[in-house]
């Protein structure tokens, strides 16, 4: 091999490497590598769930802090659709419920066992026996 070829190789390699480098800052450019910045445990903002629509829009859910926010995003612009999710579908369903009625302690015909076969009920109230 001559000089000639080494040359030729070695100005290749210069060309595909910057061609990454081209890569890599459209691609940071475009938003895929800014997530890189900050180590994981002192990150505030997190996507919980993306669902997509369609093709131009999709929901977000994003946590900040122990907020969680619902994005809708598209093509003509970002709209917050709901600023305060509650964090998870239990607490939603409290909170919407209310103060809950306070329970009277079981008595004990309600603790009382069922006794003998024919304690059992069938359809629509008709007592019958177990088989």
């Amino acid at each position: 091999m001559d000089l000639d070829t080494y040359f030729r190789f070695s100005l290749a390699l210069v060309f595909v490497i910057a061609l990454f480098v081209v890569l890599a800052l459209v691609l940071r450019r475009l938003g895929y590598g800014g997530a890189m910045a900050t180590p994981s445990r002192q990150r505030r903002l997190h996507v919980v769930e993306v669902l997509p629509l369609d093709t131009k829009r999709r929901l977000v859910l994003v946590r900040r802090d122990d907020a969680e926010h619902l994005l809708l995003l598209g093509s003509n612009g970002d709209l917050v659709v709901e600023p305060a999710v509650r964090p998870s579908f239990r607490d939603a369903l409290t909170a919407a419920a209310g103060p809950t009625p306070p329970t009277a302690p079981p008595t004990a015909q309600t603790m009382a066992p069922a006794t003998g076969p024919a304690a059992v009920e069938g359809p629509a109230g008709s007592e019958g026996t177990r088989p």
